[in-house]
């Protein structure tokens, strides 16, 4: 769906697609990629990871699925900023409102961009806006996964449906509803608690690292503007 903004905000000719499959990645996720990239008309550049990932696999085989799923993440990322310095370009996010609240990725993985235009929409409203942009119905319909292991989903990893999270984290976010609201909104009292505690767990996914205060103006403390300075 990104990739549809981009193109149309853009135009094709300035709007690079970088496919970095792995060994065991689903097939069809690399076909999928393809598939857009034709369709819109977009730049197109695959580049496997297997040799540098396998590499580092081999000094440390009994990594968890958790671990090897991260140095993925942020190998593609290294790649992405690289080939952002050649061409100039900025690197777009693709992580939505949901995963940043229940810090569902990668810190300095997919979760790093230069600019995220999706970052405030909640999986359920990314699909809505996919199906307007007219992005392919098997892409939209399929199960959302990270690809990073055979057989991997988000829903099946979370523990929930993104339609029921996204329910609550509207209330609890954008409405500000108290615990006790939300209970009498019908919600489970555990799933909330669940919920809270990921996001109270993920926060530092989401600020700027922790600097210790020494001078009279630390960065992200009293050093802070809300936009760009400009030129």
């Amino acid at each position: 769906m990104v990739a549809f903004l981009l193109a149309k905000a853009l135009g094709p000719s300035n709007v690079w697609a970088l496919s970095m499959p792995y060994s065991a990645s689903s097939a069809d996720s690399r076909e999928d990629a393809q598939k857009i990239s034709h369709i819109l008309g977009i730049q197109f550049l695959s580049i496997e990871i297997t040799p540098m990932i396998d590499s580092y696999f081999e000094l440390f085989p009994n990594l968890s699925n958790l671990r090897r799923g991260n140095k993925m993440a942020r190998e593609r990322m290294s790649i992405l900023y690289d080939h952002s310095h050649d061409l100039k370009a900025l690197v777009i996010g693709t992580s939505n409102k949901t995963e940043l609240l229940l810090g569902y990725g990668t810190q300095y993985g997919d979760m790093a961009s230069g600019i995220n235009p999706i970052g405030d929409l909640y999986k359920t409203q990314v699909w809505q806006l996919a199906e307007h942009l007219g992005v392919p119905e098997e892409v939209v319909k399929k199960s959302p996964s990270a690809d990073l292991w055979a057989g991997q989903t988000d829903e099946g990893e979370l523990g929930f449906t993104y339609r029921d999270v996204d329910r609550l984290l509207y209330y609890m976010v954008d409405e500000r509803y108290s615990l006790e609201e939300l209970k009498e909104a019908g919600f489970d009292p555990d799933f909330v608690a669940k919920i809270y505690k990921r996001m109270r767990d993920s926060q530092y996914k989401r600020r700027l690292p922790l600097i210790a205060k020494i001078s009279q103006r630390t960065i992200d403390r009293d050093f802070r503007y809300a936009r760009d300075w400009g030129k």
